[in-house]
């Protein structure tokens, strides 16, 4: 498979009055064409973080990226200046941000937003920007779009206005989309409309897409593989089937378990307890290590190394060493 972004070693921190935030620490992954790659884990591990790394979006003070490569097309988008990141977002890569409510601006018709976006990046007429917007609006479900174009967003529902930021973020063309929390603020008869809608934007336009979620439910319909993020660390990856009926690591057990399913008639949900770490003064070892029921006394003192359950799937967990395995086994 093609690989069309590759992020390795990347190291996020912000700067504030209490002190530096290492909200990303040490993140590699790759996004192949034509894939989703989910990225899931809860509130604060770094998940937005990472995907507003690559497009650029990290406000520099406070933030800043410390270490680390984002690689696309051969150019470590780390080291381009602010101009040349301009070009390439919304062109070679763009972003669906999570509320559809405030990404639009109230003041302008759909049409002048997307048609913005456009002749940004390409040379063409704005008679040929207008219709190329139409053919958008019609690629992601907008009824009667020659006359909707004129239209303000406060004119569209919840899920239109998701609709037409999603036909903003595709209207160049892009290799790479990022999709964060799409359907977070609709509801759940819209979010299946709309994650049907990137499954067949994908099939014609051969999207890559990186879709950012706390909800399990929607990686299991879209994604083909899936990274479990935990305290600004991937702790696990794997494609979607591995994630959801192999999981090796104790957090995704976790997540996996704290999620209603149809067949648990009257079982009670089991919540992860405790909290995630203080990311001010990171631990040395596995960031999950207070919270978790298995943990060792090396688990609080080195942070595990990285184990390959199969060529697709690898996690970051001591209970994976054959020491651990063993000292199980005799308990």
């Amino acid at each position: 498979m093609e690989k069309v972004l590759e992020v390795n070693d990347l190291h996020v921190s912000f700067a504030t009055y209490g002190g530096e935030v290492k909200a990303v620490r040490g993140v590699s992954f790759e996004l192949y064409k034509g894939e989703t790659l989910a990225i899931v884990g809860e509130s604060g591990c770094g998940k937005s973080v990472t995907t507003q790394s690559i497009m650029g979006l990290i406000p520099n003070p406070p933030g800043k990226i410390t270490g680390g490569e984002i690689l696309f097309k051969g150019k470590d988008l780390t080291q381009l200046k602010e101009s040349e990141l301009r070009k390439l977002r919304g062109a070679d890569i763009s972003m669906i941000f999570q509320d559809p409510m405030t990404a639009l601006n109230p003041t302008l018709t759909v049409g002048e937003q997307i048609m913005e976006g456009i002749m940004q990046h390409e040379k063409i007429s704005r008679a040929e920007a207008k219709q190329k917007t139409i053919d958008m609006l019609h690629l992601v479900g907008i009824p009667d779009p020659e006359s909707r174009l004129k239209q303000y967003p406060h004119q569209f529902s919840g899920g239109m206005r998701q609709r037409i930021v999603i036909a903003m973020a595709l209207v160049c063309e892009p290799e790479v989309l990022i999709a964060d929390e799409p359907t977070t603020a609709l509801d759940v008869t819209i979010q299946a409309q709309i994650l049907e809608l990137f499954n067949d934007i994908q099939q014609k336009t051969g999207v890559s897409i990186i879709l950012i979620t706390h909800d399990l439910g929607v990686v299991a319909k879209v994604a083909d593989r899936v990274a479990v993020m935990y305290a600004g660390k991937i702790v696990e990856a794997g494609n979607r089937r591995d994630i959801f009926y192999n999981q090796q690591h104790p957090y995704t057990k976790g997540l996996l378990n704290s999620v209603p399913r149809l067949d648990m008639e009257d079982a009670e949900l089991l919540p992860i307890n405790g909290s995630p770490p203080d990311l001010f003064s990171p631990p040395a070892g596995c960031p999950f290590a207070a919270r978790c029921e298995h943990a060792m006394e090396v688990c609080d003192r080195v942070y595990p190394y990285k184990t390959y359950v199969n060529n697709e799937h690898d996690v970051d967990c001591w209970l994976q060493d054959e020491r651990a395995k063993t000292l199980l086994a005799v308990k």
